[in-house]
């Protein structure tokens, strides 16, 4: 069975989730306090692993609403859960080998759950093939087929069966076939039960329910007698039980080395199973301790016998406590040990809520996670987990992250809403999909790629521009193995470097060189962010002190190309000898005239004239003036750039 939707409804912060689509891994992102958690934890009661965690309380009802509602609690409990189930092969077959072919209209399913905590299925099941099936295998002589053959029901079926006088044997046999079958006569009943056998058991997994460091066993056996263990303390047992030993056996000190045997044996094969995703520190390996507790520690770790887990740092030996370091590996090998007791106890047929997984983990290891989430359980089980993290939003999946928010309209609070596919209308909640877009965006261009970084889109149409004259006259162009990528500005290359310099491939920079920008630059220069002499300056090719790729292309040539970009005509146009008083860059002299223009007249944009140059090629490539010297500026370039791949 794969779930296809769900819809929560009337649990703590949630009124009305609306019905959202599920796919085989769903990332539900929002904000802290926006609902994720009730959202899994109202899933999760469809069908738990650990059975007393299954019921809705009904103090769980929302309060907004619950002065009305308690009143009619008892006599007309509302719905929580909604799921609709898509029916897979084996679930068919499951049906058909019961009721025949045919039996089932649709291939979805829906079941609902609320807080009289009841199961309520929802199917179409063909009652009438299922008598016409019964009918056919029961192999009846015409006389004998005569008397039930007006049967359109299994009870109908089973009263005409049973008001037939002298049963036949083949009707005695289809009697009891149909007894067997359908103990209370209705066939949507044994199609259910059916079906709930192959209902996949829920894995809930949160931050907070990690293994403890420390075990007091009499309070640990105590609280078990008394049925008020800890989610941590389950995981304990869970543990033992891996090992095949119960915790009133490890008092026996004969039989500790044993359990220690067992639980190594256990902790190397779950520690193996993590180090394959876990890139951080493979120098840690986890370390069991049993001994009598000491009359100056906390209560209840100062009496009886004390179990004490610790993790080894193999390159520092030294241990500590299991609670206190490396959250993140402790989380990971937590969830290993439950994953694994559910998966002892009740099969494959599992499905994973994970909420808010890697919380204490670094990035790269919340990549890491999310590799295996990818790799180990998806193939095999559908994953619903929460987050907050730009890191824990695959972008191979955006179309399985549907976002959470707790919304407000004209003042009035809905409560929790889950959008569809990435819709949301606050800009807080989609930022971390954002961020997780805009970052695997930007990696990918800088990633084993030769990559240039330039400031903005018009640099990068010049380059292309003049590289493609130069290629047309068999001269020196830039080699085609270099990515070109705006970046917005020199303060902006250095933080793109400090995030992706580490690629083996060369990465080069060219910018302005002016102004506050100076000093900017020579920064970058004679940081360590790039090799030496891969950070290429405009005035180093404009032969001035200070310039920008427009002074490359000269002044008498870009001022054509303003002038034709805009249409400028009489007193408007720009004179074509420079005035005594003009800046040094040309692209801040057309800023000052554009300045003095009527207000009838455009912002200049430093892009328009690039666009309009790549757009009018033909035109242009012989009626700009000066374009000789143009091009040898930009070859120069082109052919220290280039030099970069044999240094």
């Amino acid at each position: 069975m794969f779930l296809k939707s769900v819809r929560v409804e009337n649990f703590k912060c949630i009124e009305d989730s609306n019905e959202f689509s599920v796919e085989p891994v769903t990332c539900l992102v929002g904000k802290n306090e926006s609902g994720k958690t009730a959202l899994l934890q109202a899933i999760y009661k469809l069908n738990p692993a650990v059975r007393e965690e299954g019921e809705f309380n009904y103090l769980e009802y929302p309060r907004v609403k619950w002065t009305d509602y308690k009143k009619r609690r008892v006599s007309s409990p509302d719905d929580v859960l909604t799921t609709v189930w898509e029916l897979d092969e084996a679930d068919r077959q499951a049906l058909r080998e019961k009721f025949g072919p045919e039996t089932v209209r649709t291939a979805t399913v829906t079941i609902t759950k609320g807080y009289d905590n009841k199961q309520y299925w929802d199917l179409n099941i063909n009652e009438k093939q299922v008598v016409a099936h019964f009918l056919r295998s029961a192999a009846l002589y015409h006389e004998e087929m005569s008397a039930l053959e007006r049967a359109e029901t299994i009870a109908e079926l089973l009263s005409a069966l049973k008001s037939t006088g002298s049963p036949s044997v083949p009707q005695s046999a289809l009697l009891n076939a149909l007894e067997r079958t359908f103990p209370n006569g209705d066939p949507m009943v044994a199609a259910i039960n059916i079906l709930k056998g192959r209902l996949p058991t829920f894995v809930y997994f949160a931050d907070y329910q990690k293994m403890p460091g420390q075990v007091a066993i009499d309070e640990l056996l105590r609280k078990q007698r008394e049925q008020r263990l800890q989610f941590g303390e389950r995981v304990f047992l869970a543990l033992l039980d891996l090992a095949d030993m119960k915790p009133e056996e490890i008092q026996n000190i004969a039989r500790f080395e044993e359990l220690v045997a067992e639980l190594e044996a256990v902790s190397n094969r779950l520690s193996e199973e993590i180090f394959e995703y876990w890139s951080q520190n493979r120098h840690l390996e986890v370390d069991f301790r049993f001994d009598a507790a000491r009359p100056g520690d906390p209560p209840p770790l100062n009496t009886g016998y004390i179990f004490r887990t610790r993790i080894r740092n193999k390159r520092h030996g030294v241990t500590v406590s299991f609670d206190e370091r490396s959250a993140g590996f402790v989380w990971f090998f937590s969830f290993l040990i439950w994953f694994s007791q559910v998966r002892r106890y009740y099969g494959e047929n599992l499905f994973i809520l994970l909420d808010e997984p890697g919380l204490g983990l670094h990035a790269r290891a919340q990549a890491d996670l999310l590799r295996y989430i990818n790799e180990k359980l998806k193939p095999n089980y559908q994953v619903i987990y929460t987050t907050h993290s730009p890191f824990m939003i695959d972008p191979e999946n955006i179309a399985g992250v549907r976002t959470v928010e707790d919304l407000v309209v004209d003042d009035r609070v809905q409560g929790t809403k889950v959008g569809g596919r990435g819709v949301s209308t606050d800009a807080d909640t989609i930022f971390p999909a954002q961020a997780a877009l805009g970052y695997d965006i930007t990696r990918s261009l800088f990633v084993d790629k030769p990559t240039l970084l330039v400031g903005d889109p018009s640099d990068l149409l010049y380059l292309k521009w003049f590289s493609h004259e130069l290629q047309s006259r068999r001269r020196e162009c830039v080699d085609p193995r270099w990515v070109v990528s705006p970046v917005g500005g020199v303060e902006k290359i250095a933080s793109y470097l400090a995030l992706f310099g580490s690629t083996k491939e060369p990465i080069a920079v060219l910018t302005d060189f002016h102004g506050e920008e100076k000093q900017r630059v020579l920064n970058l220069k004679e940081s360590d962010l790039l090799r030496k002499g891969h950070v290429f300056s405009a005035e180093m090719y404009a032969d001035q002190d200070e310039a920008g790729i427009e002074d490359l292309l000269g002044r008498s040539c870009y001022i054509r190309l303003v002038n034709d970009a805009y249409a400028l005509e009489g007193p408007h146009r720009i004179l074509e000898q420079k005035p005594s008083d003009a800046p040094i860059r040309v692209v801040k002299e057309v800023e000052n005239h554009f300045a003095t223009l009527p207000p009838t007249f455009p912002t200049f944009d430093p892009y328009t004239p690039a666009s309009y140059l790549a757009e009018n090629s033909g035109a242009l490539r012989n009626a700009l003036p000066d374009l000789d010297e143009a091009l040898g500026r930009f070859e120069r370039l082109f052919k220290d750039l280039n030099k970069l791949f044999t240094a």
